[in-house]
């Protein structure tokens, strides 16, 4: 396992942010599935950001297991949210960003 930094939010907002993530030694393939949200979002409390075009948040809200999809979706639904950051909420590490297919 690797300790890294990644700039996980480029946008030039106040929400601008780079940190800490951790990668396996020698993982070669990103997770880019198509409507599937993987195990490891599913099984903890995420935190997703709804955020605009430049960088803004919108909304926000606080979800797991069979409630994150849904929550994700009511965020996505908002024409105002271009994409969406997802955060483990107790860790308070980034986790993933969700785009619409």
């Amino acid at each position: 396992m690797l300790l890294l930094n990644t700039t996980h939010q480029p946008a030039d907002s106040p929400y601008r942010a780079s940190h800490a993530i951790f990668a396996r030694e020698g993982a070669t393939v990103p997770f880019d599935q198509v409507n599937v949200v993987p195990e490891v979002l599913r099984s903890r409390l995420v935190w997703p950001w709804g955020l605009d075009e430049a960088g803004m948040m919108m909304d926000a809200d606080i979800a797991a297991g069979d409630d994150l999809v849904p929550c994700m979706e009511r965020l996505l639904a908002d024409s105002r949210i271009r994409y969406l950051q997802a955060h483990y909420a107790k860790a308070g590490c980034y986790a993933a960003g969700i785009v619409r297919a």
